[in-house]
């Protein structure tokens, strides 16, 4: 009981204290503003009124639109756009002849259900089809990890009861 009595008077004192320091702080303008003043009736030359230099910061849609033009004059031609889904189709058309049956569309789907059938039954349970989730790449971080020392096991220290 003496313990909650002797806490409750000591926040007491604590915040006594700290309204008294508060209010009796001085109402005197901060040394900054007139800092400022100062700097600003000096005279200023030439070179101070050039415009700085900033840093190009390109876009996501900048960065993509980049890729697509490729004689980099500012458009995109339909052969530029079309381009990267030619190399796609040519990748797929295993036979060369122009043009896609089936089997080569959906070579991608079948190459990964096979190597998902595990016990080749001609069907997945869960487990296997647990094994065909797309891998995602994880975020980067803006900083490498810290490294930290391995934690060591606590010793054991005999427990006191009060």
């Amino acid at each position: 009981m003496w313990r909650y009595l002797a806490g409750g008077l000591g926040t007491l004192v604590l915040v006594g204290a700290g309204l008294f320091l508060w209010g009796s702080r001085p109402d005197t303008p901060s040394p900054l503003p007139a800092a400022s003043a100062a700097t600003a009736s000096t005279p200023q030359t030439a070179e101070d009124d050039a415009p700085l230099p900033e840093a190009s910061a390109k876009t996501r849609e900048q960065k993509r639109f980049d890729r697509y033009d490729k004689d980099r004059n500012g458009t995109i031609t339909r052969e530029e756009y079309l381009a990267a889904r030619r190399k796609a189709y040519a990748k797929l058309d295993r036979d060369g002849d122009g043009k896609l049956s089936f089997d080569e569309l959906a070579i991608k789907a079948t190459t990964k259900f096979t190597t998902a059938d595990r016990d080749r039954s001609g069907t997945m349970n869960a487990a296997e089809f647990a094994t065909t989730a797309v891998k995602r790449r994880p975020a980067r971080a803006n900083c490498p990890p810290a490294r930290t020392a391995p934690a060591e096991a606590p010793e054991a220290a005999p427990a006191e009861e009060s």
